[in-house]
């Protein structure tokens, strides 16, 4: 039993100064502030203590992109992994069936380990190939396809029960069809790479679709007399992911998701060029410029995923975008543990969670990562709590 102490600790019901958190085989076993319980301890020196970050959507990071195999998919997760991610949704683009039943399993081999000391993949996103043409973005549309009952059941038996999440376009014929199906498959559907409108939107979030992808991209603006999916999910419960990079949305647009805060969910939608610098990449088959950290397809100019981190995107929610520090941590951990359904074992730093933490200095720049009770820094990596 070892504990972490001299910390300003991000908890469920606020911040807790000078807090301490007891950590017994890799899951807290207490939390509290003042003196802390005996046992081995580790002065944070006030430091912010929050939980480690759950990205549900990476498409690759560090110079890999995690479709190529399972060794890019490592690196991938590992670069995250270095920048406060302790559990990732490696997240697919449309690409051909077999393609994507192969890359799939590469998913459920990974996801089968567990933690390891660099990642855990919790699991498989399918962004697509159920979206449609005219918001595919960088999607490659060559391989899109209209829902398909028979396409997907084999998708699923491929992915050997690592599937949880699924973006479709609802508006397409047999959508609502395969909401059904990814329920019960035991996925969540999202919502994403639409055209649809807000009835369409509202048929899917009826069907059971709970997520909203990349919310305000790929999809039709937002609109006085046609909401649209926009419309759809603000005035719904659906959780909505953004990419808050400052270039995708707004910083006042992620204020405005996280007007109801436990609709928000920050993600990067991060592709291998994360953490590289300015480049020409490849995405899907695509060729991909980066300029100033921006991606877009050579071809079309459409925005190509992002180059963002988490550890960037909380620190920006809280100091663009004005959300307290409780605010931007939930929409990086307690939020899309809640859309993945493994709210009651991670995500907050609360007894019998995991103890996946992230220590961030006065300006909130990461500092360390911990991840089950082990400190991921290089040098430390033989540390365990």
């Amino acid at each position: 039993m070892s504990v972490l102490c001299g910390a300003r600790v991000v908890s469920p019901t606020g911040v807790i100064d000078g807090g301490w958190v007891q950590v017994e085989a890799g899951v807290i076993t207490a939390v509290g502030s003042g003196t802390p319980p005996g046992g081995g301890t580790a002065d944070l020196g006030g430091a912010w203590l929050l939980p480690g970050y759950i990205d549900l959507h990476v498409h690759g990071g560090g110079g890999h992109d995690a479709s190529a195999s399972p060794a890019d998919m490592a690196a991938a997760v590992a670069f995250h992994r270095s920048h406060g991610t302790t559990r990732t949704l490696v997240s697919l683009m449309t690409a051909p069936l077999d393609a994507l039943a192969e890359q799939l399993g590469w998913i459920a081999d990974r996801a089968a380990l567990g933690p390891t000391p660099d990642g855990y993949v919790v699991g498989a996103h399918l962004e697509g190939p159920f979206l449609s043409p005219v918001r595919s973005g960088a999607q490659n549309p060559q391989f899109l396809r209209l829902p398909d009952r028979n396409a997907f059941s084999g998708l699923i038996a491929a992915a050997r029960g690592c599937l949880r999440l699924v973006t479709l376009a609802p508006e397409l014929p047999g959508a609502l069809d395969l909401i059904g199906d990814i329920i019960g498959a035991g996925a969540v559907p999202a919502i994403g790479h639409t055209d649809g409108t807000y009835l369409d939107a509202r048929s899917a979030i009826e069907a059971g679709a709970r997520l909203a992808t990349h919310l305000f991209n790929g999809m039709r603006p937002l609109h006085h007399r046609e909401p649209g999916v926009i419309g759809a999910a603000l005035a719904s419960d659906l959780a909505c992911e953004v990419i808050n990079d400052g270039i995708h949305v707004h910083p006042a647009i992620t204020t405005l998701v996280a007007g109801r805060p436990w609709r928000l969910v920050l993600i990067t939608d991060a592709i291998a060029a994360t953490g590289v610098g300015d480049g020409q990449f490849v995405l899907a088959g695509q060729q991909v410029r980066v300029h100033g950290g921006e991606a877009r397809l050579t071809a079309t100019g459409a925005l190509a995923g992002s180059t963002l981190t988490m550890d960037v995107a909380v620190r920006r929610a809280v100091l663009d975008c004005a959300l307290p520090i409780e605010v931007a941590s939930a929409a990086a951990s307690a939020n899309p543990a809640r859309v993945l359904g493994i709210g009651d074992s991670c995500g907050a730093i609360i007894a019998g969670h995991a103890a996946d933490f992230v220590v961030l200095d006065d300006d909130l720049r990461l500092a360390r990562v911990m991840a089950a009770g082990v400190w991921c820094d290089k040098d430390q990596a033989a540390a365990v709590l």
